[in-house]
This record gives structure tokens, C-alpha cells and sequence, in this order.
């Protein structure tokens, strides 16, 4: 058996708790799994005992932490303040030195790690994911692959087909603003996004560009660490995070911006992420005080282009909430104020819009059967509203939305915020997009 203890400044955050259990009816995992340990409460009940040493941090144990998706719905709900976020941040790298994973899982997560972050390695398999996609390699795999691996059957099911756009980074360092200049911002370009929706970039440029901002892209740029950090492979997400700052050192931007909510939660935390180092610590605080996801800062400096309607007829479209932008950027009500400004647009919210989706970075890939059924559950109730167009601002919701909108058999479009103001600005009909 293995021992663990979390940090002993977790100690004052655990005091927090009062245990009531008001988290438990927004805990998408409880909700799903029904058990108390895979509450946040039950797992604040597990860190205590680790940090007291009264029990051993068995695979039984591990499998309470890993069905958390971090989705911080917890935090939002808690009438006491407890950081649940800052609990969970520090308990799971100490899972993962402690290394009682078993070597599947060793070896999926060497897979994930080792791919999605890195662009470039990506796109060395094109060959392979053409064919794969090409010749209907996708059908089968879908239908053997879970009964090998569920993991790995989920990673195929969600794989979305890869336009010609993602295997090149097209983008100059600079788009000037159209017409006079108001500011010049950075944008960061994501990993998984550039390839798996890239679309999303260039409507962000064009929409930025619209609105008087210079749009500066340095080519160096690589992922903010976002997914490593969200499981605990802290050397992975330094490492990354030092890279990006060092990308945009020169830049000279007024802000430094991302349209996908869990690279923002991330970027807005280096402070933390590299609070320890000694050469990047302040310039982690500098970088992170320059973060703004594109919807909250378009929502503060206004809009200034004209709008154009998408249809004829009155659009109705439903925006769906991306946990690490309502729970963790508290941002809510700036993509809904730019989405009302498009001539036609009748915007309906879901019910129960405060659950996750299932997405949760790779949550959908290491915890395949809760992940499904947060999907299932997600999607009718998008679709419950009537809704013709969905949008989403995280391209982890907008992959796991896309399969399952696939699975129920509809075909409703899941769009950025960001794509329809781009397709409102230049007069595009949505039914000709």
C-alpha cells in the first residue's frame, strides 16, 4: 500500500468544510455515480484522512479522486468559501508521484499527455488519421475498440473529422485592425482547438481585427498547460507555461487573449502554477494579470463593427455554459450580452445549465461511462429549448456536444460565439455556412 500525504497547507482549506452538502446536488459526479466518496464533500472527507495518515492511498481510493471532473460547480455553490479547486490542484500531483496507478493506465495516460498538448506530434500522424477517417476505419473502431479499452474507444468516438486547416498554422504575426486602431492584443491559439475546430482562430482574428484591434500570433506559441495541469502532471504544465510566457515576452499587447474557457482558467492561474520559481514567478503574475477570455473582453471594450442577422427569419440559438468559464472565470452573462447584439438572434437557456457536460478536459476519455451519461444529459437538455444553433466557447463541450448530438441522430450546428459574430460581420447566412 501506498502512503501519501497532501501538502500541509491544504490543512487550514479542508478546516473550511463544514460538510453540509450543499455541493452534492450540483457534483455532476455524485449526481451520476449516487455515492458519497465521489462528493466533494466525501473526497474532502478521503484528503483529510490522507493528510492525517489514517489510511493509505489504495487504487480504491484513487478511483474517488479521478470520477471528480473539476468542474468547480462545488465552489460556486459553497456557502463557506472552502477552495475546493486549490484541494483538488494539490491532491492530485501528489497522486501521481506517489505512482499507484496500474500500467494501462500508465501507459493512456503517457498517450495523452505525450499527444494533445503537442500540436506538431499531431500532425505528424496525419497520414494515419486520414486513413482512419478516410476509408470508415472510424465505424469500426467505435464498435470493437470499447470492448479492448473504453478509454480508447472513447478517444476514437470523439474524434472529430479533421479539416484540411488543421495540419497548418497559417497565421501572419500580425492582422491589423480594420478601419482605426483601438488596441493590440495578443491571441493564444490553443492546442487541441487548432486542430480539432480550427475555424474558431480565424473568426476570432477576423472579429477582433473588425472591432480596431491589432491581433499579434506569436508562431512560437505552444499549449498553456491546461490539460496536464487539470490532472496533476505539474512538471508537464511548468514546463509548458514557461514556454508560452517566453513566446509572448515581446509581444507589447494590451492583453493576451483565448476563446477556450479551460486554457483561460489555466493562463489566469500561472501565478499559481509557478508560484515556487525563482526565475518565472513574477513574470507567471505579470503574464496571468494580461489574460482575458475574448468574450469578456469584446463584452468590456464594445463592439464597434455592424451586425448583420444570420437568417431571415428570427435565429434561435442556445449558449451553453463551459465549467472553467462559469465556475472558474465567473464569466456568465458577457457571451449572452454579445450574442443578443446579432439583429435576430433569440437566445433560451437549458435547464440544469450549470452542469457539466462530461468534457472536462479528458474526462471523457479516462472516465468514459460517467462522461456519456453527463453528455446524454446535456445534450436534451440543449435540445429540449428548440434551439437551431448551440453555441459553445470550449472546444472540450464542443467535441463531447458534437458526439452525442451525432448519437441521439441530430445535426444542430455547435458554434463559438466567436463564429457567429465572425458569420454576422460579414453578412453570411447561416443556412449557406
Amino acid at each position: 500500500m501506498n502512503q501519501v500525504k497532501p501538502p500541509a497547507s491544504t490543512a487550514q482549506l479542508l478546516d473550511a468544510c463544514v460538510h453540509c452538502g450543499f455541493c452534492l446536488a450540483t457534483c455532476p459526479s455524485y449526481r451520476v455515480i449516487g455515492k458519497e466518496n465521489d462528493s466533494p464533500r466525501g473526497r474532502i472527507y478521503l484528503m483529510g484522512a490522507l493528510q492525517a495518515q489514517t489510511v493509505d492511498l489504495s487504487p480504491a481510493a484513487v478511483a474517488h479522486f479521478d470520477s471528480c471532473l473539476g468542474c468547480l460547480a462545488c465552489v460556486s455553490a459553497c456557502p463557506s468559501g472552502v477552495k475546493y479547486d486549490q484541494l483538488i490542484a494539490t491532491t492530485r500531483p501528489a497522486i501521481e508521484a506517489a505512482q499507484v496507478r496500474s500500467l494501462p493506465q500508465q501507459l493512456l495516460r503517457a498517450l495523452i499527455f505525450g499527444l494533445f498538448p503537442y500540436p506538431q506530434r499531431l500532425r505528424r500522424l496525419r497520414a494515419l488519421l486520414q486513413l482512419y477517417q478516410g476509408l470508415g476505419l472510424a465505424g469500426l473502431a467505435q464498435r470493437w475498440l470499447p470492448r479492448l479499452s473504453p478509454p480508447l474507444g472513447a478517444m476514437a468516438a470523439i474524434l472529430p473529422p479533421l479539416a484540411g486547416a488543421a495540419w497548418e498554422d497559417d497565421f501572419p504575426v500580425l492582422v491589423p485592425a480594420q478601419g482605426q486602431r483601438r488596441y493590440r492584443v495578443g491571441l493564444l491559439l490553443g492546442c487541441v482547438q487548432r486542430l480539432f475546430n480550427p475555424e474558431v482562430n480565424h473568426a476570432t482574428i477576423r472579429v477582433l481585427a473588425a472591432n480596431g484591434c491589432d491581433v499579434v500570433i506569436p508562431p512560437t506559441q505552444g499549449c498553456c498547460g491546461a490539460l496536464p495541469h487539470h490532472q496533476g502532471q505539474e512538471e508537464q504544465a511548468q514546463a509548458l507555461a514557461r514556454q508560452l510566457i517566453d513566446s509572448f515576452r515581446d509581444a507589447q499587447v494590451d492583453a493576451i487573449l483565448v476563446n477556450a474557457s479551460g486554457c483561460g482558467h489555466t493562463l489566469k492561474e500561472y501565478g499559481q502554477v509557478l508560484a515556487a520559481d525563482p526565475v518565472y514567478g513574477q513574470a507567471a503574475r505579470e503574464f496571468a494579470a494580461r489574460i482575458r477570455d475574448v468574450q469578456e473582453f469584446l463584452a468590456t471594450v464594445g463592439l464597434t463593427a455592424p451586425l448583420a442577422p444570420l437568417q431571415t427569419e428570427p435565429l434561435v440559438v442556445v449558449y451553453q455554459d463551459a465549467c472553467h468559464l462559469l465556475h472558474g472565470q465567473k464569466i456568465s452573462h458577457q457571451p449572452r450580452q454579445l450574442l443578443r447584439q446579432i439583429p435576430g438572434v433569440q437566445l433560451r437557456e437549458p435547464r440544469d445549465a450549470a452542469l457539466c457536460c462530461g468534457s472536462a478536459g479528458v474526462y471523457n476519455i479516462l472516465q468514459p461511462e460517467t462522461a456519456q451519461e453527463l453528455g446524454r444529459q446535456k445534450v436534451g437538455h440543449l435540445l429540449d429549448t428548440g434551439a437551431q444553433v448551440i453555441a459553445s466557447a470550449n472546444i472540450g463541450c464542443f467535441t463531447q456536444i458534437s458526439y452525442h448530438l451525432r448519437q441521439a441522430g441530430r445535426s444542430v450546428p455547435v458554434l463559438h460565439p466567436m463564429q457567429l459574430l465572425d458569420l454576422s460581420l460579414r453578412g453570411v447566412r447561416l443556412d449557406a455556412f
